[in-house]
């Protein structure tokens, strides 16, 4: 499978099926250590203040 032409939203649904070669990794590992180190309250004060007007 080619890198450059694989729709990853339709082909990893179950799953990432380029393994080592995914594009994506860098993001993978940024978003387990922002789970790994933001409590369940801070992502939900984030996700609300998302939505508050701006002034």
């Amino acid at each position: 499978m080619n890198t450059n032409t694989i729709n990853c939203k339709e082909a990893c649904v179950n799953g990432c099926v380029l393994g080592d070669k995914c594009p994506h990794l860098p993001y993978l590992a940024e978003t387990k250590k922002f789970l790994e180190t933001t409590s369940i309250d801070r992502m939900i004060q984030m996700a609300a203040d998302r939505f508050k007007p701006k002034n």
